[in-house]
C-alpha cells in the first residue's frame, strides 16, 4: 500500500472515530481546503519568506494536505495518478525550451 492511501485511510479513521464523515460533504471539504491555505499564506503575511514561522507553515500545510487527500478520497481520485497526469498537462503547456527561467504564463510563452 502506498504511503499516500494510508496516510490517507489514518485520516479517514481519525474523521469516522469522531462521526465528522457527515460533515465531510465535497463541498465543505474544498471550502475547509481553501480556509487552510488561506491560513497558510497569513504564515507569510507582511514578512520575507525566509521570516515565516516555520511550525505555523508547518502546521497549515498539514491542514491543507490533509483536506486535499479527503476531497481526493471523496470522488475516488488515486492522488499519485492526477498528480502525475497534471504534470505530464503541465510539460505539454510548459515546454523546457520556452518556460526554463521564465514565470509567463503557458499562453505568454
Amino acid at each position: 500500500m502506498s504511503e499516500i492511501k494510508q496516510l490517507t485511510e489514518k485520516l479517514i479513521d481519525f474523521r469516522d472515530q469522531r462521526d465528522w464523515a457527515q460533515f465531510h460533504n465535497p463541498k465543505d471539504l474544498a471550502v475547509a481546503l481553501n480556509i487552510e491555505a488561506g491560513e497558510l499564506l497569513e504564515a507569510f503575511l507582511w514578512k520575507n519568506a525566509e521570516d515565516a514561522d516555520s511550525a505555523k507553515v508547518k502546521e497549515e500545510l498539514a491542514d491543507v494536505i490533509a483536506y486535499a487527500l479527503l476531497l481526493a478520497d471523496k470522488y475516488k481520485f488515486d492522488v499519485f495518478e492526477i498528480v502525475s497526469e497534471k504534470i505530464i498537462e503541465n510539460g505539454k503547456k510548459y515546454p523546457v525550451d520556452k518556460a526554463k527561467g521564465t514565470a509567463k504564463k503557458y499562453n505568454e510563452l
